[in-house]
């Protein structure tokens, strides 16, 4: 009975790194959280990187397949370099890949996060079906991964998929990458709270008011779902209109690509069906007749652990 193989992922993020050892079927066996201590500094990053790694990887370094990292920004494959990511000041250019090569000795495979999450869904969760969809991670930003054939689409230089920077509005909002009116400066969860806490001066009616304890930079994406299962009319709004916006822009995916599925991912898909019914009404509305019928918005299956599985399926399954 051939020996079972272990693959080692690692989601990276601005506030903490998720590292976990994952078998070939996708079971987490092991996993661990560290500060990622971005403030720091790539050096410092980068160490707790390993150190998770190797706190992980105790007692299986012989049945090791390889690492798999998930990480914000550009990515470029070959040598596994990180581009200027988000919420990590000083980074610049870092070839991650082949600096985590280098200490373990083991195929090490680097790939911006979206593209990961995409990935994990394609072999673990909702897209084991599909030979195309796109996957969206709606969170601080709004992230996106194109999977075509079964394979990551990546453009002429890898960052196809930001889909959080197209515009929905030539003079609308003013967003971080320094253009106007991109839906993640509608529906990122930090612009999306905003938002709604000034919509909220005029609808005081609201049980936001009393989940917050009347304390509005309490407002999180939770409590408006909490508050939308109540049934409270301006809460289920605020979903209703987040899926609305997302439509826009996903109508016009379907138009550029020819792709009718999507995966929604990320913390704001704990909005539910009320999220992903108004996506899919929304582009249904907009979308050309001969692809209306093919259209079909799903939830994101892997939750929490998309990171982590997405990042061991690029070691298992080379896209």
């Amino acid at each position: 009975m051939p020996k079972k193989k272990y693959a080692v992922g690692v989601d990276l993020g601005g506030t903490s790194i998720k590292v976990g050892l994952v078998d070939e079927k996708g079971k987490i066996t092991k996993r661990l959280s560290l500060d990622s201590c971005a403030e720091m500094g790539p050096e410092k990053v980068i160490a707790q990187i390993k150190m998770g790694i190797k706190e992980i990887s105790k007692g299986k370094r012989s049945k090791f397949a390889g690492i798999g990292i998930g990480a914000p920004g550009a990515v470029k494959l070959k040598k596994g370099t990180v581009e200027n990511p988000p919420n990590f000041p000083g980074w610049g250019k870092i070839h991650l890949g082949n600096i985590l090569r280098k200490e373990f000795k083991c195929d090490v495979f680097v790939e911006n996060d979206a593209n990961a999450a995409a990935v994990g869904e394609l072999i673990y969760g909702s897209g084991r079906k599909l030979k195309n969809f796109v996957m969206i991670t709606l969170g601080t930003g709004v992230g996106s991964g194109i999977i075509s054939e079964k394979k990551i689409f990546r453009g002429e230089t890898g960052l196809a998929g930001e889909i959080g920077h197209v515009s929905i509005d030539f003079r609308g909002e003013q967003c971080k990458c320094g253009s106007i009116g991109c839906i993640e400066a509608y529906i990122g969860s930090n612009y999306l709270i905003e938002r709604t806490k000034k919509k909220l001066e005029e609808n005081n009616n609201s049980i936001l008011y009393h989940l917050t304890g009347g304390d509005l930079n309490l407002l999180t994406p939770k409590i408006i779902s909490l508050a939308a299962e109540q049934n409270d009319e301006f809460a289920k709004s605020v979903i209703i209109d987040t899926g609305i916006k997302l439509g826009y822009v996903l109508s016009s995916t379907v138009h550029v690509l020819d792709i009718s599925q999507f995966i929604i991912g990320g913390g704001l898909a704990g909005f539910g069906n009320l999220l992903l019914e108004a996506v899919e009404n929304s582009i249904k509305e907009r979308v050309m007749k001969t692809f209306r019928d093919r259209i079909c918005v799903n939830a994101a299956k892997l939750k929490n652990d998309a990171g982590i599985k997405g990042a061991s399926a690029l070691v298992f399954y080379k896209s």
